[in-house]
Formats: C-alpha cells, sequence, structure tokens
C-alpha cells in the first residue's frame, strides 16, 4: 500500500470469495462492508467471515483492511465492534451514518480494546445533519483519522436530482475535515462500473474540488482513480521547478515563465512530489 492511499475497494463481508479477489486487485485499501451489502439475513455470517479473516496473517504487502460496521447504536454494529476491532488485522473501521460527535465517541469508547485505545476510525457523512456537523464530527475524538460523504443517501435525503447539487456538501465536508488536519477526504463511489469515460470525468471534476483518491465498487474502477488523482508528468516538472526556486532563493519570488511563488505555493508542490514518489 502506497503511503498516501487513492483507491478504497469496497466488498462484500458475507462474499469470502469476493474479497479473496479484491485483496490481489491493486487497491491501497479494501474495505469490508458489512452493512448496505449484506443481507440482514447474512450479517451474522458475514461477521464470522471477516472475523476469520482479520485473524489470520497475511502473507507478504498487501492493501490495509477496513471494514465498515452495520448503522451505529443497534445490536448490530455494537456486536461488529466488539468481534472486529480487537483483532490484529484491522487497520480502520469506517463508521456509516454519522450525525454526531456523540456517534464517534460511542464507537471509540466500544471499539477500544482492554489493553489499548480505539482503531483508526472513518466517519461517512450521509445525511444532511451529518454534513452540517461535520468539523464538530471531524474534532470529535483523536481516534477518527476521516471523514468521507456517503453520496446515495445524502442524494436522498437532499432530494438532489443533478450531480452538481452536491458540490456544497462536498466542499463544506472537505473543508471540515482539512480545518481539523485530516487529510482530504476521498471522493464516494460511481456507481456506474461500466462507465468509465463518466468516472474520468468525475474523478477529476472531484480533484478539483479537493478531493483526494475515490472508494471503488468494482477492480476496473481502479486504474481511472489511479490515473486521475496522480501527478500529471506536467504538474511533477512544475512542482520540481518551484522547488528548485524556492531552494536558491527565500521568500516570495516570480519565475521567468510569470508564475508567482510563495510558501504555500512551495507546500502545494511538496504535496505534489509526496504524491508522485509515494506511487514510484
Amino acid at each position: 500500500m502506497r503511503p498516501i492511499p487513492l483507491t478504497w475497494l469496497y466488498v462484500p463481508g458475507d462474499r469470502p470469495d469476493v474479497v479473496a479477489k479484491a485483496l490481489v486487485a491493486g487497491a491501497d485499501v479494501v474495505v469490508v462492508d458489512l452493512e448496505d451489502a449484506v443481507a440482514p439475513a447474512r450479517k451474522e455470517y458475514a461477521r464470522a467471515a471477516t472475523t476469520e479473516l482479520l485473524s489470520a496473517p497475511r502473507p507478504g504487502p498487501g492493501p490495509a483492511l477496513h471494514v465498515r460496521v452495520n448503522a451505529l447504536g443497534t445490536p448490530l454494529s455494537d456486536a461488529d465492534l466488539r468481534a472486529i476491532a480487537p483483532l490484529p488485522g484491522l487497520a480502520g473501521l469506517r463508521l456509516p451514518k454519522v450525525i454526531s460527535p456523540d456517534d464517534v465517541i460511542r464507537a471509540a469508547e466500544r471499539a477500544a480494546p482492554h489493553d489499548g485505545g480505539a482503531p483508526a476510525l472513518h466517519a461517512l457523512l450521509e445525511t444532511a445533519l451529518g454534513v452540517e456537523r461535520a468539523h464538530a464530527i471531524a474534532t470529535a475524538h483523536p481516534a477518527l483519522h476521516g471523514l468521507s460523504i456517503g453520496e446515495a443517501d445524502l442524494r436522498a435525503d437532499l432530494g438532489v436530482r443533478d450531480d452538481a447539487g452536491l458540490d456544497w456538501a462536498r466542499s463544506r465536508v472537505i473543508v471540515a475535515a482539512r480545518a481539523a488536519s485530516l487529510p482530504a477526504p476521498p471522493q464516494s463511489v460511481y456507481p456506474d462500473t461500466r462507465d468509465v469515460a463518466g468516472l474520468a470525468a468525475s474523478c477529476a471534476h472531484g480533484r478539483t474540488l479537493g478531493f483526494l483518491g475515490r472508494a471503488a465498487i468494482h477492480p476496473r474502477q481502479l486504474p481511472v482513480i489511479e490515473r486521475a488523482y496522480l501527478p500529471t508528468p506536467e504538474e511533477i516538472e512544475q512542482a520540481e521547478s518551484i522547488l528548485k526556486a524556492a531552494a536558491s532563493q527565500e521568500g516570495a519570488q516570480a519565475l521567468p515563465d510569470g508564475r508567482f511563488v510563495d510558501r504555500a505555493v512551495v507546500e502545494g508542490a511538496r504535496r505534489t512530489l509526496a504524491l508522485a514518489e509515494a506511487d514510484g
């Protein structure tokens, strides 16, 4: 897994065969889903299969393993947290439909093993109320490592028909995450797994908003997301020229091609090169 994850592949927890394929599909993070992707009658089996997966040693390097638990505050989620949180193979817990800081605090308390703190938590904001409280949620607990948007549920809650209608909510969550010193959020899933061109265009738009990486529901989406979010050769060249200029002269300056360079521009160039080097 690269130090800066770009691809988050969701797989149903009640399909061990699909999970096994996902582990070698090339995603940075594999998210085993115990919530929406699993029918009610198979919830117990999905938890048991995921517990077995996270308890077994994994040979060699591979993607980080996250688990999306069931809806918070239910017997299912409580059982998920008790069974999954202490396991050695777990890298993160994804909390669905978070609407308040208390949701994060309670999940952290339930997920904390007796001999240590809670694993890394990631809050999914899927309602208007969750988005409205984004910064309070982002700063609710030290175990919270990220925010994301669940756009299918949010779209339904808002009654939004056009994709552009979600841009304000997207920007609000991105700003909340960065204001809380959390990583830039990954984009929500693109539901049409065969529309590669649409996915690429959507990723390009998401990148302009400030997202970093994207969740996927099919391995064919992974290379499209990577191409969209990795720096282009031109961006890498520009970043290198900015850092070279900054090293030769302190303070703000104008480059020969007219670009203005100050501390903020230099920090952006460093982020670009860090992402490029992480891929290398």
